[in-house]
């Protein structure tokens, strides 16, 4: 086992919308007459988490389905935003960023965008001063579902660019790829937003180099197809462009087949800022100790490339300089 480490434990890459409670799910459904495949929580927990990996990422996405269909008001979002905020705290994170899409979230009761966002970021203003902590926003915009439908999410995220700090693009990244975007982004950079993109992690290594030259991407989500081209790590290195690595997501997506070659170690080798992170623990049912256990025992990472990991985190973190400093010290 890992010995504790007074380092921060941060996490870039959380999906809001992937971490709900079973109990809430429970809970919401009664209240809302939503059928579920169980309401008992050991059996419901049995559908909801990843057993070992699933056929592929549109197959691990799927998993999600089950929680996000609950949420058939805005009271619901914002319970869901609360708990996420009251979960990181729980786990020890010194700081971590929530990221949601509206759409998605939306989808099962046709709610209104913009009260989707509202609501979220109500519930994560709550449970910020409630507990004393500082969890901040990343807007997603649902590729599956649209350039067109994109542009409507991020008019409903821009309405509220003063409560997130950044972009995302996330879902199917073959059938909706980068270019297809460009537009939003430009919208997303006029704002003052920083941008990060889910890139590398159903397609080959031009879907990153698309995020950044396309999108203007500050980060990477998952980013694994990044150690196929030499140049483009050496490119992210040296423009300090960060990869958000999910060793377990990136498995049970089938992503990554083999968790001991996981490329998170080359990534460090060339100098590209990359840090851990969970992705959806409400379906992998993990927390951010668990990807350092399996980078320290699986993948075979050292003590200094741990910490390492730690330290880019607050490198890559969305906040200002004077945060960073106070998470380094």
């Amino acid at each position: 086992m890992i010995k504790p480490c007074t380092q921060p434990l941060i996490d870039l890459h959380r999906h809001l919308d992937g971490n709900v409670r079973i109990a809430t799910i429970i809970d919401l459904a009664k209240q809302h007459a939503v059928k579920l495949p169980s309401i008992e929580p050991l059996e419901l927990a049995e559908q909801v988490f990843v057993k070992d990996k699933t056929s592929d990422l549109l197959s691990f996405l799927k998993k999600l389905d089950i929680g996000v269909s609950v949420l058939a008001n805005a009271q619901a979002c914002e319970r869901l935003a609360y708990e996420n905020v009251e979960d990181a705290k729980n786990e020890g994170l010194s700081y971590t960023e929530l990221r949601f899409s509206p759409a998605y979230m939306a989808q099962a009761f046709n709610l209104p965008l913009p009260e989707v966002v509202e609501a979220v970021v109500s519930g994560v203003s709550k449970a910020n001063k409630a507990f004393n902590y500082q969890a901040q926003l990343i807007g997603i915009l649902s590729r599956t579902f649209g350039p067109k439908a994109c542009a409507v999410e991020l008019d409903a995220l821009l309405r509220y660019s003063d409560d997130i700090v950044a972009v995302d693009l996330a879902g199917d990244e073959k059938g909706f790829p980068c270019h297809l975007f460009t537009s939003h982004f430009d919208r997303v950079k006029k704002a003052g937003l920083h941008v990060t993109i889910h890139a590398g992690e159903a397609d080959g290594p031009h879907s990153i180099w698309d995020a950044i030259l396309l999108l203007g991407a500050d980060r990477i989500g998952h980013g694994v197809a990044a150690y196929q081209d030499r140049r483009l790590m050496e490119y992210m290195a040296k423009h300090a462009i960060g990869i958000e690595s999910c060793i377990l997501s990136n498995y049970q997506t089938g992503t990554w087949t083999d968790i001991t070659s996981h490329p998170v170690s080359t990534f460090l080798e060339y100098g590209i800022e990359a840090c851990l992170n969970t992705d959806d623990p409400g379906i992998s049912n993990n927390k951010l100790h668990d990807e350092y256990e399996l980078a320290k025992s699986i993948v075979g990472l050292s003590d200094e490339q741990l910490s390492q990991l730690k330290r880019n985190a607050i490198k890559q973190a969305f906040v200002s300089p004077e945060f960073k400093r106070e998470l380094l010290l």
